[in-house]
């Protein structure tokens, strides 16, 4: 089958009357094939793709109705309108019944043929566009193919082609900028400068001159006039990124900005007009700042005009794992190393761990796996301990969660035991201890390390350094 939809595919046996049709369809713009028989029609739908099919129910081959039901049992799932001079409501609820869009009744008019076909086509290109972006896995930058990736990637096209201010929300390592850029990026002012400001990362005597500029003798260094964000910003956007953190004086200066569109460089007095669109970005809660009198309510109503909310990685379903297998070929490929992907267990420890951290704890991670080991495959026990630690748990909840009697009995002998500190051995420093619980739990497990770091609820990579710094120190 090839990848181009084609318009319509006309399924009639009368030459003339088929002539016509196509000859109206493509004056319209439209693209048309046609067929005189059910069987040359089947072969063109397996072949190929339509968007729509004109049915006649009347071939010389084959009932329309029948050629109708094989097209739905082959899993054909093209619009089809109907096209008969029988108007029987018997035959028309039955074709609609099998799985028809709708139906026109011989003689057909230019107009109502038209309006029809456009009509289908219309819905068909809609439903193809929504699954197109219902499966996208990457998108301006993100990557993620989950429902809540899915609704912040409509919800970035619906909000580019607006000039009102955006609030973006969402804990650290979100991707709270790559969403304003892409937001910038689709906007019809792509073409003009993006702008980002930390509000968090300049000092709060210096955030002002940042944000609007100053002129020459402001304050001590200012040698000559400068350009704030604001004024760099003009024609495109300006990101203020940790909105929350500004100080509450420059808020009454900035919510100014935002009403008028103005603007006074620090140790100025003229006013400057200029036609910035703002986004801003917080990883706090808004609302709870403003309750607790850290940001202004006014400003707040001004800036969360269209709010929107970026999820967390644990709630991205499996994203995790696509983030991660695009996060080690971009670092493989700067580390020069060759890694081709994650083992099953690799797998299940990254679905297995929260990531507090967001996409860039992650990025992190795989960063120092691909830095001390050798490819090909990441496996678990090179994961951080953190990440393989929590699958071992997950992966075991029965060591977790539940016991057997004997195991009560065993664990209440070890706590009487404790209780009399007799189960501490005399004259062993801690270091000691360590070594000698963890050669036993070797012991047990017959040199098995994995094994015996299960037991530990350590990871092995943590044993093995353990037995290597041993060695050295011999």
């Amino acid at each position: 089958m090839t990848e181009d939809i084609h318009d319509v595919l006309l399924i009639e046996d009368d030459l003339s009357l088929a002539t016509v049709f196509a000859t109206q369809l493509k004056n319209a713009g439209i693209d048309v094939r046609t067929c005189h028989l059910a069987a040359d029609a089947m072969d063109n739908l397996v072949r190929d793709r339509y968007a729509l099919v004109l049915l006649d129910l009347q071939l010389p081959d084959q009932d329309g109705l029948e050629l109708l039901s094989d097209i739905r049992q082959h899993g054909i799932d093209t619009a089809v309108i109907v096209v008969t001079s029988d108007a029987s409501t018997d035959r028309v609820v039955e074709a609609l019944k099998i799985g028809a869009q709708d139906y026109l009744v011989k003689p057909v008019t230019a107009d109502r043929l038209l309006v029809t076909v456009r009509n289908i086509l219309e819905l068909t290109s809609l439903k193809e566009r929504v699954k197109a972006e219902s499966g996208r896995t990457r998108y301006e930058g993100f990557i993620g193919a989950s429902k809540p990736m899915q609704a912040v990637y409509s919800a970035i096209e619906n909000i580019a082609q607006s000039k009102a201010t955006v609030f973006i929300t969402g804990e650290s390592g979100t991707g709270k900028e790559l969403c304003a850029e892409a937001i910038h990026r689709r906007s019809p002012r792509s073409g003009r400068p993006f702008i980002a400001i930390n509000c968090g990362a300049i000092p709060s005597d210096l955030i002002e001159t940042e944000l609007f500029g100053h002129v020459k003798g402001a304050f001590t260094g200012a040698i000559s006039d400068r350009d704030g964000a604001a004024t760099l910003a003009d024609g495109g956007t300006l990101f203020l990124d940790e909105i929350c953190e500004m100080d509450i004086a420059l808020q009454t200066k900035l919510l100014r900005f935002l009403q008028t569109g103005t603007l006074q460089r620090v140790g100025g007095q003229r006013t400057e007009a200029v036609d910035v669109r703002v986004i801003c970005a917080t990883n706090r809660n808004p609302v709870k700042e403003v309750k607790d009198g850290r940001f202004r309510e006014d400003l707040y109503y001004r800036l969360n005009v269209i709010p929107i909310h970026l999820p967390p990685l644990r709630e991205r379903e499996k994203d995790s794992v696509l983030v991660a297998e695009e996060l080690l070929k971009k670092i493989s490929g700067e580390e020069g190393k060759q890694f081709s992907g994650f083992s099953q267990d690799a797998v299940d420890a990254i679905l297995a761990y929260s990531w507090p951290g967001n996409v860039r704890e992650l990025e992190n991670a795989i960063r120092r796996v691909v830095v001390f080991h050798q490819g090909p495959e990441i496996r678990a026990e090179m994961l951080p301990e953190p990440i393989y630690e929590r699958n071992i748990l997950a992966s075991n909840p029965t060591e977790r969660d539940t016991s057997t009697a004997s195991d009560q009995a065993e664990s209440d002998h070890r706590a009487e035991s404790r209780d009399s500190d007799s189960w501490v051995p005399r004259g062993l420093s801690l270091a000691e201890l360590e070594r000698e619980i963890i050669e036993v739990a070797i012991r047990r497990c017959n040199d098995n390390i994995p094994e015996a770091a299960s037991m530990l609820r350590v990871s092995p990579s943590t044993l093995y350094r353990k037995k290597a710094a041993w060695s050295r120190d011999q």
